[in-house]
């Protein structure tokens, strides 16, 4: 079995996640404005981590699907972010780590899981409890054409004020299910169409079996991550009650001379099995030479792809990434919707920001430093994602009294 120090394992995961220099990454690092290039570099993100994970959230002045961008791209217009999925995009929405913006290539792979969700897997049969719900919906949008959620029609007291119109679940439930597809993205909102006229005849004709998929999955989270256990690949695409099937699958792209297993040292001096593409082993060897600046930082999403696995995080960074949007208030230790400060490659700080578009002011409600003595070099990074990040989302920065 191959084997990582803790450092190398850390520093191959922020290469692969495009936070180190572009000459490691491979990834753009500036992309100024909302043009085509700006599109395509964002475009790379994507097709790094295979998905870029969507979430409404927008307090602290963009979206995570949008930080996770801003963060790597200087430069990006942050509304592009938001107008990311539209027609002739290579990009189109599905479950992928959860809903996502996942690249075209990928719509035959996810075969199994539209096959998997002809039940609704929160909601089961919906399509059966609303039929006459949904024959209307369908015939309205080959007849009229896409339709936003905000068009549909009828509301059910019987369901949550989220998914209150019984319309909205049925459409959900034939997007899950591949009938129809998400054309567009517009102020958050999806616009349904056909699944025949937003993905292209070629890709919906594809069918590969469960098998395939899994292996195009493993290996596509493995590309982002660098280094991964077995829970962390299965997590990704949240692949649950697959455990002999990711077993097989691993095994063969062993086999096949695509990964091999390895380890990674942890600070109780024990090893951790896991996962490495072939490819990135010579890369993680070289992970010694770099020499990454500390004085300059960037924000990142509690969502990027780097921080979600709050176990892989503590392992590779010593970091506790925790996530208190649905604490009380007086129970949250750092804040709402708190965004670690990445310096180097080390989390160095988390800041709790309240964005105010009437005033255009970017509040700094609250910033946690890992260290109790914090040195010159962690507060200039800090200072540096922290102004890096304004002047993406056009916002002044208010330090507060």
């Amino acid at each position: 079995m191959e084997s990582l120090t803790q450092v190398e394992a850390r520093r191959l995961a922020l290469i692969r996640a495009g936070l180190l220099k572009p000459r490691w990454t491979g990834l753009p690092a500036r992309a100024a404005g909302r043009g085509r290039r700006a599109r395509k570099a964002a475009h790379a993100v994507v097709r790094r981590f295979g998905y870029l994970q969507l979430d409404s959230v927008a307090v602290a002045g963009a979206r995570s699907h949008v930080i996770v961008v801003l963060s790597r791209i200087d430069g990006f217009e942050a509304s592009l972010g938001e107008d990311l999925l539209t027609p002739g995009e290579p990009l189109f929405e599905y479950w992928g780590h959860e809903a996502s913006w996942l690249p075209l290539e990928l719509y035959p792979t996810f075969h199994f899981r539209r096959r998997a969700y002809a039940h609704h897997p929160w909601w089961g049969d919906v399509l059966g409890q609303y039929p006459q719900v949904a024959d209307r919906l369908l015939r309205r949008i080959r007849d009229e054409g896409p339709l936003r959620s905000l068009d549909f029609e009828g509301d059910d007291p019987g369901v949550d004020a989220w998914h209150r119109k019984a319309a909205t679940r049925v459409a959900l439930a034939f997007w899950s299910r591949g009938d129809l597809a998400i054309r567009a993205r517009r102020n958050f909102q999806r616009t349904f169409d056909l699944a025949e006229r937003v993905i292209p005849a070629a890709l919906r004709r594809q069918r590969p079996s469960q098998a395939e998929a899994l292996r195009t999955l493993l290996l596509r989270a493995l590309a982002g991550h660098g280094w991964a256990t077995t829970g962390t690949l299965a997590a990704t695409w949240r692949l649950r009650n697959l455990r002999p099937e990711i077993t097989t699958a691993l095994a063969e792209l062993v086999e096949e001379g695509a990964i091999a297993p390895c380890s990674v040292d942890t600070d109780g001096g024990k090893r951790l099995p896991g996962w490495i593409r072939t490819v990135d082993l010579e890369l993680a060897g070289r992970t010694a030479a770099l020499r990454p600046r500390r004085d300059r930082g960037v924000l990142l999403s509690p969502f990027d792809p780097v921080l979600w696995d709050r176990q892989r995080v503590a392992r590779l960074f010593g970091f506790d990434q925790v996530l208190e949007i649905f604490k009380p208030r007086s129970q949250r230790r750092y804040g709402y919707y708190c965004l670690p400060v990445l310096a180097g490659d080390r989390l160095v700080a988390r800041l709790d920001l309240k964005a105010e578009r009437k005033t255009r002011r970017l509040a700094l409600l609250s910033c946690h430093y890992e260290s109790d003595s914090p040195t010159p070099v962690d507060r200039a990074a800090v200072e540096s994602a922290l102004e890096r990040y304004a002047r993406a989302v056009s916002l002044n920065i208010d330090h507060g009294p």
